[in-house]
């Protein structure tokens, strides 16, 4: 830990110089001539105030024709404050920037006498030539305007600008004496070695590291609007004290108190106004944060003020001592109000509830008490931790913590009802705070573990460190975890590419089945079509059959009917032609019979005749009857013909028509079988589809996840990468602090050796002119004693007497404003050496 001395003036710059409430003031610069109260101020105050004024007549109280008195002020208080020229009242009112503007009924005083009484403060309201100047020293504390709550009206403070360089590191940090958080930002401050680490308390982020040369600090508390962290403690049987830092920058704004032992309790009140802290001494002391003056002291308690706390509004101030002692006292006056009675052993801790109407108290007979503020009765009593209750604390919305000798931390409702017991430490719990949000609470035991929980779920959040590790050692880490980063990146990249590439593939193999399936599902839709196709097609054809088939029945009628018919025709025609041969024959036989009777005249012959006659007619006639049967039955004929081909047309339309059926409905039997095969088809391709797309979806969470780890991966390298630029960065910062501070220290050092040369060569010629001046003044008595008739020669000689003693008194004055220019450069070296020194008691290597 060598490097750690090359820093040894860097935080020193932060703290030094708020050492103390007073201190000497730099000499002015020899170019510049003192302004005094005697010689300067007094003549303006005599001709412009002093009827006012006087020993005699003192309005308000203000005395100002005495350098005393006009420092001691009037009524009102001071109205001159050494070298705080803003500060001064009697400033604010000469110069009429303030009510009532003085001297009254008069003009303003002149310019060139306002520009006296300025320097005069500036310089440190010196009484005379011979005087040196002491100037209070006047706290740089920021005193921010605060509500009732103490909230502030914007951001609340966080670290902006503090180091983050410990002032040491431990592998274990000693018993956690004490943590704070900020109300109003997820901030702690957590209780190291000679040094307080600050944290976010969202992401366990180390903020920066306050050191606390002094010693332990014992006790922290963060003032009620967040912006100042009071660090209590020392060192134990030797020293103690209380520092206020500004959150933001870390900067030390004050050092309140030189105890001749550690402090153990303290607290800032509402306005930042004062300061009360307690100890090993039994003492209760209040100082004023502005010039750092006692304003009041508290003997009551009869053994070690182990706590102390400020109401929140400021009113009240309670303080807790090891023999059981409680008390509350009026913050303003330190005058008591209350006594509470009740703890049977030591009063470890106070805390007030955020309406200043009830304070709880723990202790070590392992209780935690609540009092109400108006009679000083426990309202409420319950035995919190076995062995001894340590710690308690409230939240804003009064929830309460507390920690103790059983090794747990507890929370509880306002009213002592338990709510969450934390997972327990392996030694007793010391400390305990809940966060701003009362969504964390973080506690603290005697091994040095500091944890952090969640409220609800009483699950670890993680751990802090009281004595975090150096950045150089903080760089050597990020370097050391980049390259395993990366490796893991790697993989986790390679991972990724596995498993993408699978997909990938799965993808083309997904494609393939669901083409199969679509493909399947089209042929089946084609099939379906084809089916309602020839479902309709069958129809028609089956009514074309059904046509045909009626077409050929009654073409079959009608040849039967033309068969019948041509049938009878032809028995008609065959029976006519039988009758009309018959007739003939009978017309011939008779005719014959009649030629024969005639050629024979015969009686008969001409009855023969008639008969053979009657018989020709009858003959023709049945010849007749013959050809009218013969062409009945050639057109019965010729209709049989027609009917035949009818019927053979018929029969063939009705033969085409069922071939037709019977083809549509063949190929609708190979549609359905189609449709069979292709519906399987279906089934197998889609199930085959649906398994190759579940393989594939399965393959996403994988995706997902290896993606997830790559990127985690990939931006844990970028965050580690960060980190060490950050921290590399601070740590050039830090150096570079350092750096500058050793220059200006060095520089200083040649000032004080260049003005030590330049005043010795100044006293040797002041002791050369004072020499001079004694030989010319030897010289001159001598040319008076014996040659008083040489008034001339006489007037010569004391002429050059009178050169030489200007000479030697302008000497005087160069010796002296030379002396004073040591003094200032030897002022300078000494507060760089102090830095050094302290920076290096900081960080002092062990």
């Amino acid at each position: 830990m060598r490097y750690l001395a090359l820093w040894s003036v860097v935080v020193g710059s932060l703290w030094a110089g708020s050492m103390a409430s007073a201190q000497e003031a730099k000499p002015a610069d020899p170019a510049t001539p003192k302004v005094t109260y005697d010689d300067h101020v007094r003549p303006i105050l005599r001709e412009h105030c002093f009827s006012c004024h006087n020993q005699g007549q003192a309005k308000g109280g203000l005395i100002l024709d005495s350098y005393a008195k006009t420092m001691e002020g009037g009524s009102s208080g001071e109205v001159v404050l050494a070298g705080d020229l803003e500060s001064s009242r009697l400033w604010a009112l000469v110069s009429h920037n303030e009510e009532p503007i003085m001297p009254p009924n008069q003009d303003k005083i002149a310019q060139a006498k306002l520009d006296i009484l300025s320097k005069w403060i500036e310089q440190g309201a010196l009484e005379n030539s011979g005087s040196k100047a002491v100037i209070k020293k006047k706290n740089n504390l920021a005193l921010a305007p605060t509500s009732s709550t103490g909230k502030p009206e914007g951001p609340a403070a966080m670290p902006e600008s503090v180091f983050k360089q410990p002032v040491m590191f431990t592998p274990r940090a000693g018993a956690v004496t004490a943590i704070a958080t900020s109300p109003w930002a997820p901030l702690a401050a957590v209780a190291g070695q000679k040094q307080v680490a600050l944290y976010n308390t969202d992401s366990l982020e180390l903020l920066g590291v306050i050191p606390f040369p002094e010693g332990i600090p014992h006790v922290l508390r963060f003032s009620r609007n967040g912006s100042v962290l009071l660090i209590g403690g020392g060192r134990g049987g030797h020293s103690g004290c209380v520092a206020l830092h500004d959150v933001k920058t870390g900067k030390r704004l004050a050092k309140i108190g030189d105890e001749l032992d550690a402090v153990l309790a303290a607290d800032i009140n509402l306005d930042q106004s004062m300061v009360a802290l307690g100890g090993p001494l039994r003492m209760v002391r209040i100082y004023s944060t502005a010039t750092g003056e006692l304003l009041h002291e508290i003997k009551k308690h009869t053994d070690w003020v182990y706590s102390l706390e400020f109401s929140p509004d400021g009113v009240l101030l309670a303080t807790g001592d090891r023999s059981g002692g409680l008390f509350v006292w009026e913050a303003d006056t330190a005058r008591e109000y209350l006594s509470l009675r009740g703890h049977t052993g030591g009063v470890c801790d106070v805390a007030w509830r955020g309406d200043s109407n009830v304070l709880a108290s723990s202790g070590e007979d392992g209780t935690v008490k609540l009092w109400e503020m108006n009679e000083g009765n426990a309202i409420k009593s319950w035995p919190a931790h076995g062995g001894g209750a340590f710690c308690v604390s409230f939240t804003h919305d009064g929830r309460i913590a507390s920690a103790g000798r059983d090794n747990t931390v507890k929370s509880w409702s306002g009213d002592g009802n338990a709510l969450k017991n934390f997972p327990a430490f392996s030694e007793s719990a010391l400390q305990t705070v809940f966060t701003h949000d009362g969504k964390r609470v973080i506690g603290g035991d005697w091994l040095g573990n500091v944890r952090v929980w969640d409220t609800e779920e009483t699950k670890e959040i993680g751990t802090l460190a009281a004595n975090p590790p150096t950045l150089v050692m903080q760089v050597e880490a990020a370097k050391g975890a980049i390259v395993p980063a990366e490796q893991a990146a790697a993989n986790a990249a390679a991972e990724l590419a596995v498993i993408t590439k699978q997909a990938t593939d799965k993808d083309v193999v997904v494609k393939a089945a669901a083409d199969k399936y679509n493909a399947t599902v089209a042929a089946m839709q084609q099939l379906a079509a084809d089916q309602v196709a020839k479902t309709k097609e069958l129809e028609t054809s089956t009514a074309t059959a059904k046509t045909t088939a009626d077409a050929k029945v009654a073409a079959e009628a009608a040849a039967k009917l033309a068969t019948d018919e041509k049938a009878a025709a032809d028995k008609l025609a065959g029976e006519r032609d039988a009758a009309a041969k018959a007739a003939a024959e009978a017309a011939a036989n008779d005719k014959k019979t009649a030629d024969t009777l005639a050629a024979e005249q015969k009686p008969e012959a001409a009855a023969a005749a008639e008969k053979a006659a009657a018989a020709a007619t009858a003959a023709a006639m049945a010849d007749q009857q013959k050809a009218e049967a013969a062409v009945a039955a050639a057109m019965k004929g010729e209709a049989l013909t027609k009917a035949a081909n009818t019927l053979a047309a018929a029969a063939k339309a009705a033969t085409d028509a069922q071939a037709v059926v019977d083809a549509t409905k063949k190929k609708l039997e190979e549609i359905a079988a189609a449709m069979k095969t292709t519906e399987a088809e279906i089934a197998a391709t889609k199930a085959e589809a649906d398994k190759q797309a579940k393989e594939r979806a399965d393959l996403e969470p994988q995706i997902s996840a290896k993606k997830v780890a790559a990127d985690a991966a990939a931006a844990a390298v970028n965050a580690t990468k960060e980190k060490l630029a950050k921290i590399e960065a601070e740590l050039a910062e830090f150096n570079a602090m350092a750096g500058k501070l050793q220059a200006e220290a060095d520089k200083a050092a040649a000032e004080v050796a260049a003005s030590t040369t330049a005043a010795t060569q100044t006293e040797a010629e002041r002791v050369a002119a004072a020499t001079e001046m004694a030989n010319k003044a030897a010289a001159a008595k001598a040319i008076a004693d014996k040659l008083a008739a040489l008034q001339a020669e006489y007037a010569k000689a004391e002429a050059e007497q009178k050169k030489a003693q200007e000479m030697l008194a302008a000497k005087e004055a160069a010796a002296k404003a030379m002396q004073e220019k040591v003094a200032a450069a030897q002022a300078a070296a000494d507060e760089a050496a102090a830095q050094r020194k302290a920076f290096a008691e900081a960080y002092e290597v062990k």
